[in-house]
């Protein structure tokens, strides 16, 4: 591989893997979730599923994407074989489909930054004027297609593209909500919030909500088991320390979901004199959307950090927007394709397929559902992928291989094998068996927005696709890998 294939340094990795793993996920759901599943006593299992779920799985997407330097299909051809090439495509599947409506998403975050600079969200309810003259129309479709450009063209000038951004974008995210989180902190009855957030209640982790409400905010936010790792995985340097790049994205991610729940929480607190109840209520949209600018507009010097959030906001949907385009076009690379075509189809896709959620809030309430709960089984798959590859094998000749400081021991053979498996199969049926008692009598309607039939047709219709073309695609996946590799043997 080519020095220009590469990150230039271990730093440009970091935060352009810190910019995939950051997005909205962390600033408009994790204070809601907090809130709901009681501060503190949520936030002592969010870091224990940090450590058995989230960090192992960056372990091996980091290590599938350096030994392999293919994209999340080949991947999985090269590692597993191609009989299990079919789970690598549902990973990619996932990350698509979840980038045909993030795109909306960023279009919005970029539509309330405009908002804010201009004043037009300094009115008490003006807020929820906009959402509502805004979402679901055709101006969410121009939004989303401005956000998609923007995105594209940082990829299309590749990995040291997307390395120059993500060294001035995810340094400026961090100091953005640093700054929002020193103001909230110095709020008269901040201290409220600080004491929710940071006091667990021991009795609240008896209640198995909390420990599933920790393991999807992991799963959901941290970008583990993916495959967006594995995408930035393949320009490594030969030496990067693969355990140390996944504990440093790991804890810098929830760095960062703390910083806003800090944020959120000590101005709801602070503002509120310790009532929640309307963060609990709030779904993630009418958080961040509607009840946030309301929030801002009751304190001293509100406009400013209001457009700080909404900057902050944006930034963080583009640098996701950006690694979801990365993982498409890389599989189409893979597939044969040059890198700048790839990225226009790629984005001609993109803009298409999200078409449908920018005009209507139930089909994007129902991709979010379907293709969130489909990361569960992603992350599945990458540990039998793992496992099938040989955990202790994976562990020695590339986890822990040269240039590794630090070392990771058996046990974390365990966690990939046994545990991140469980973990999956439970969230699956969890999430599920939620989605149907909230809907008894029409829990198997395909074209409900929130329900198991959905959610079942939706990914039969994927997997039957790509175990039906799972000979071809493992062919494919990995034709310019095998041609590189044979070439280069022959040069030798």
């Amino acid at each position: 591989m080519s020095k220009k294939e590469e990150f230039g340094s271990r730093w440009g990795l970091i935060l352009a893997t810190l910019g995939m793993a950051v997005g909205t996920g962390n600033i408009w759901r994790f204070p809601r979730v907090a809130a709901t599943e009681g501060g503190g006593s949520f936030l002592v299992a969010w870091v224990v599923f940090l450590l058995i779920w989230s960090v192992p799985l960056m372990i091996v997407e980091f290590a599938f994407g350096k030994r392999s330097r293919l994209g999340t299909v080949g991947s999985f051809t090269f590692m597993a074989g191609r009989s299990y090439t079919w789970m690598g495509g549902w990973a990619a599947l996932c990350a698509v489909a979840i980038g045909f409506y993030y795109s909306v998403v960023a279009g919005w975050c970029l539509r309330y930054l405009a908002a804010s600079v201009t004043g037009r969200l300094t009115t008490a309810g003006s807020s929820q004027v906009l959402w509502q003259s805004f979402a679901g129309t055709p101006s969410a479709l121009i939004t989303h297609f401005i956000a998609l450009g923007i995105s594209a063209a940082v990829v299309w000038f590749g990995v040291r593209g997307i390395e120059r951004v993500a060294k001035v974008l995810i340094p400026a995210l961090f100091l953005l909500v640093l700054i929002l989180a020193i103001r909230a902190v110095t709020l008269p009855g901040a201290e409220r919030g600080l004491a929710f957030l940071f006091t667990p209640q021991w009795s609240d982790l008896g209640r198995p909500s909390v420990w599933m409400a920790a393991l999807t905010q992991n799963a959901w936010d941290t970008g583990a088991g993916w495959g967006l790792i594995v995408t930035y995985a393949i320009y490594m340097r030969a030496r990067e320390d693969v355990p140390l790049n996944a504990a440093l994205i790991g804890f810098g991610n929830n760095s960062m979901s703390l910083l806003a729940g800090i944020m959120v929480l000590c101005t709801v607190f602070a503002v509120n004199l310790g009532a929640q109840s309307e963060i609990v209520g709030a779904g993630n949209e009418g958080l961040t959307f509607i009840w946030m600018p309301q929030l801002f507009a009751q304190i001293p010097a509100g406009r400013l950090f209001m457009t700080f959030f909404f900057l902050a906001l944006s930034v963080a949907a583009i640098t996701s927007l950006i690694a979801l385009l990365e993982l498409a076009s890389r599989v189409l690379i893979d597939a044969g394709l040059k890198r700048r075509p790839a990225i226009l189809w790629v984005s001609a896709a993109c803009l298409v397929f999200g078409t449908p959620s920018a005009l209507s809030m139930s089909i994007f309430k129902n991709q979010d559902w379907v293709w969130g709960v489909g990361l569960m089984l992603s992350g599945l798959f990458f540990s039998l992928g793992a496992w099938k590859f040989g955990l202790d094998r994976l562990r020695r000749e590339v986890v822990n291989a040269e240039g590794a400081d630090i070392h990771v021991g058996r046990g974390w053979n365990f966690i990939v094998g046994v545990v991140v498996p469980v973990e999956a199969v439970v969230l699956l049926i969890w999430w599920l068996r939620d989605a149907a008692q909230s809907d008894p009598q029409n829990w198997l309607n395909p074209l409900a927005t929130y329900n198991v039939g959905t959610v079942l047709v939706q990914f039969t219709i994927g997997l039957v696709a790509l175990l039906a073309m799972n000979r071809w695609l493992g062919k494919r996946s990995i034709s310019k890998r095998l041609a590189a590799d044979d070439s280069q043997g022959g040069a030798r």
